[in-house]
């Protein structure tokens, strides 16, 4: 693979992804940019911040009160679970309990628990339980990390 980069004045980020097949590691790469492209919209300190798909280690919702978690910041998103649900589909986050949605691109490791749940480590440190009903959609998108 060849990466070449260019400045070119007054005009948007264009990116144009050539190949001689269209196969799986052209349609990841291809994927992750449309990723680089989705944002949500949170506030923190009274400010409004546009944070990209990228940046989230996950989504919880709280006490009817949705929180969009960073390396380092907590941002409070207006929307509902269902904003989130429809706005992330082909992305790497993905929803592992009824409150919470995960990103993949941050898993650490994954350790199996009592009554089939698992516990997600992200590479923050931070501890998640990924739910029962939740584990098929996990599975699917190692699959598709893996292929």
């Amino acid at each position: 693979m060849r990466v070449e980069q260019r400045q070119v004045k007054d005009q948007p980020l264009t990116v144009i992804v050539e190949y001689p097949e269209y196969d799986r590691t052209v349609e990841r790469l291809v994927s992750r940019i449309k990723d680089l492209n989705i944002s949500f919209t949170g506030k923190a300190d009274g400010k409004t911040f546009s944070i990209d798909i990228p940046d989230i280690y996950y989504i919880e919702n709280v006490e009817r009160k949705i929180f969009l978690y960073s390396k380092k910041d907590i941002y409070r998103f207006d929307g509902t679970m269902s904003d989130i649900d429809s706005a992330i589909a082909d992305t790497d986050l993905v929803r592992i309990s009824r409150t919470c949605f995960m990103n993949v691109s941050h898993l650490k490791e994954i350790m199996q628990m009592k009554n089939s749940h698992l516990e997600a480590v992200l590479d923050n440190g931070e501890k998640l339980i990924v739910s029962r009903k939740y584990l098929k959609d996990i599975k699917k998108i190692f699959r598709r990390k893996l292929l």
